[in-house]
């Protein structure tokens, strides 16, 4: 078997691996080294480079992910099979399960046993992004809009927010932001996804429905006729775009 034959038929790399940062700290006959210990959950792509993600404080992958080469990665990362199994998996299944009651709560218009399952995920991973969606709707479902703005801001903050695993979850809270009478941050918050998703007709179609409630028809038009230049054939933005032009 060949080299390319023997790399195609091993499993990829995927799990829980450290890295270790070797610091000194003193001056002269003082000076003495400290070694610092980070954990990292790791995938390797197609392509043969590896995404590493941080684990925060509580063990469970968070904040933003990184590339690193094949040749980096196994130069610089250690496999922690024993400490994935007794400690990174249970938290893990942990936030999982409190996310998801959180949701199926929520769903049941259970809307303070929805608080406290969110509440408890982010008390594992204040970052989690569905967690946070789902408080922040939450909020919004009880008219507690200070609550909501609050989750709004720290979700703009939060680049995994607008990736496309999340996007029935942020159409949701953009709509619902709208519905709710909060157009600045509606406006604010389309113009974030936008920076993500510059290409997404349906982005620009919620943001002149923004606009629209706002009475600034111009900047509604503007961002209709982005949507058709993306998407000609986007019959609800042919609708709305002569709805306004005809008024």
């Amino acid at each position: 078997m060949d080299a390319t034959e023997e790399n195609k038929d091993r499993k990829k790399i995927q799990g829980v691996f450290s890295s270790q940062n070797v610091q000194k700290i003193g001056t002269g006959t003082t000076v003495r080294r400290t070694i610092s210990k980070m954990y990292w959950m790791a995938e390797e792509k197609d392509d043969g480079s590896v995404e590493v993600q941080a684990l925060s404080t509580n063990y469970v992958p968070s904040g933003p992910k990184n590339t690193v080469t094949m040749e980096d990665f196994l130069s610089k990362y250690s496999p922690e099979p024993e400490f994935y199994v007794s400690t990174v998996y249970p938290k893990m299944q942990e936030l999982s399960g409190a996310v998801q009651r959180g949701e199926k709560a929520r769903q049941a218009g259970a809307t303070y046993s929805a608080e406290f399952e969110f509440q408890n995920a982010l008390g594992v991973d204040e970052d989690n992004v569905r967690a946070n969606f789902g408080l922040g709707l939450t909020y919004m479902e009880r008219g507690e809009s200070s609550k909501a703005n609050d989750i709004f801001e720290r979700l703009v903050g939060l680049d995994a927010a607008f990736e496309a695993e999340h996007k029935h979850l942020f159409n949701e809270f953009g709509i619902n932001l709208r519905k709710t009478g909060m157009l600045d941050q509606s406006i604010d918050y389309y113009h974030r996804a936008l920076e993500m998703s510059p290409k997404d007709e349906n982005l620009h179609y919620n943001m002149a429905r923004a606009y629209f409630e706002k009475g600034l028809l111009d900047k509604s038009i503007e961002h209709l006729e982005k949507a058709l230049s993306i998407n000609a054939d986007h019959q609800e933005v042919h609708k709305f775009l002569d709805y306004i032009k005809n008024m």
